[in-house]
C-alpha cells in the first residue's frame, strides 16, 4: 500500500529504486502558490548510503516488503553467522556483508533483530547494550580513578573500545553498541 510524504516519520521505511530506505530527516516546505514539498534524508538499509530527495506532498511512495524478526545468534561457521528464529526454530545464515561490524560486540546466544527485505535477510541490529568480558588490556594501576584517562581494551568477541584506566582483564563491562562506548563496569575480576 503506497504512502504519501505527509506520512513520513523518523524511522519510517520506504522503497526507492528497488531498495529499502529508512527516513532519517524530513522537512515540509510550503511554497507560496505551488503545492507543498517534503525534503527528505534517508538511509539505504542494505548499503548504508545516505540519499537526499525531495517529494511533492501528494506523491505516492511504495512501502517496502520489510520485516524485522527477533532471533538468537548461535555461532559462526566459516564466513557465515547462524541465527535462529526463537518461535519456529528456523535457522538463517548471514554472510559477513550482512552482519557488518556487529560481530565485534555479538556474543553467542545474544538475541538480536534481523532485518528481511523481500524475504531475504539483509542486516542485523544489536540490542542497545551488551555485557562483555575484557580479555586484553594493560593492567590497572593503584590509585587510578573513574575521572582519569582511558586506555584500549579488547572484549571477548574481538571488539575494541576505550575504557577507564582502572579496568582490568576479566572485568565484565556494559557497552553501548550504537557508538561502541564503555558505559560501566558490571562485575570486577576477582
Amino acid at each position: 500500500m503506497p504512502i504519501t510524504p505527509n506520512q513520513f516519520r523518523k524511522g519510517a521505511k520506504i522503497e526507492v529504486d528497488g531498495d529499502p530506505y529508512a527516513i532519517v530527516e524530513w522537512l515540509h516546505i510550503k511554497c507560496g502558490r505551488g503545492g507543498a514539498t517534503v525534503r527528505t534524508k534517508m538511509k539505504n538499509l542494505i548499503t548504508g548510503r545516505v540519499l537526499e530527495r525531495t517529494y511533492s506532498s501528494d506523491e505516492k511512495i511504495k512501502e517496502p516488503d520489510f520485516e524485522e524478526k527477533k532471533m538468537q545468534y548461535l555461532y559462526k561457521d566459516g564466513a557465515e553467522y547462524i541465527f535462529m528464529d526463537q518461535e519456529s526454530y528456523e535457522q538463517v545464515h548471514l554472510g559477513e556483508d550482512e552482519v557488518g561490524d556487529a560481530y565485534e560486540f555479538m556474543p553467542e546466544n545474544l538475541e538480536v533483530s534481523v532485518q528481511f527485505f523481500n524475504g531475504k535477510p539483509i542486516g542485523v541490529t544489536l540490542p542497545n547494550f551488551v555485557e562483555l568480558e575484557v580479555v586484553e588490556t594493560e593492567p590497572g594501576l593503584k590509585g587510578d580513578t573513574v575521572t582519569g584517562g582511558t586506555k584500549g581494551a579488547t572484549v571477548v568477541t574481538g571488539g575494541k573500545i576505550q575504557v577507564p584506566l582502572f579496568i582490568n582483564e576479566g572485568d565484565v563491562l556494559k557497552i553501548d553498541t550504537r557508538d561502541e562506548t564503555y558505559i560501566e563496569r558490571v562485575r570486577s575480576a576477582k
